[in-house]
C-alpha cells in the first residue's frame, strides 16, 4: 500500500517562498510520475505540478517560472518550491503518486498567503 506524506506548509506573506515535501513509502515510485495538485475553498482540486520518471515536467500555467517541482528517487521523496507567493496560491496542497492510472493521495497541507 502506498503512503504519502506532506510536510511544510504554513503561513507565509504574499512574496515569499514554502518549500512542500513529501515522502513516500510502500514501494518505490521512482519509475511512477508524482506530483502536486491543490484545491481551494469552494474549487476543485488542480494539477499545480507533476515530474515524471523521465525528469520531464508540466506545471500549471499560474505557477510557471515561480515553483519548481524535484525528486529524490533514492528517498522516494518529490518536492515542490514555490517561490513569489501570491494570495491566490492560498490551498491544500496534496502529494500525488500515480501507479498504473491508479491514484494515491497524501492528507494534504495547508498553505496560505496573507496579502
Amino acid at each position: 500500500q502506498v503512503q504519502l506524506v506532506e510536510s511544510g506548509g504554513g503561513l507565509v506573506h504574499a512574496g515569499g517562498s514554502l518549500r512542500l515535501s513529501c515522502a513516500a513509502s510502500g514501494t518505490n515510485l521512482s519509475i511512477y510520475p508524482m506530483g502536486w495538485y491543490r484545491q481551494a475553498p469552494g474549487e476543485q482540486r488542480e494539477l499545480v505540478a507533476v515530474m515524471y520518471s523521465g525528469g520531464q515536467t508540466i506545471f500549471a500555467d499560474s505557477v510557471k517560472g515561480r515553483f519548481t517541482i524535484s525528486r529524490d528517487n533514492a528517498k522516494n521523496m518529490v518536492y515542490l518550491q514555490m517561490n513569489s507567493l501570491k494570495p491566490e496560491d492560498t490551498a491544500v496542497y496534496y502529494c500525488n503518486a500515480r501507479l498504473m492510472l491508479i491514484d494515491f493521495w497524501g492528507q494534504g497541507t495547508q498553505v496560505t498567503v496573507s496579502s
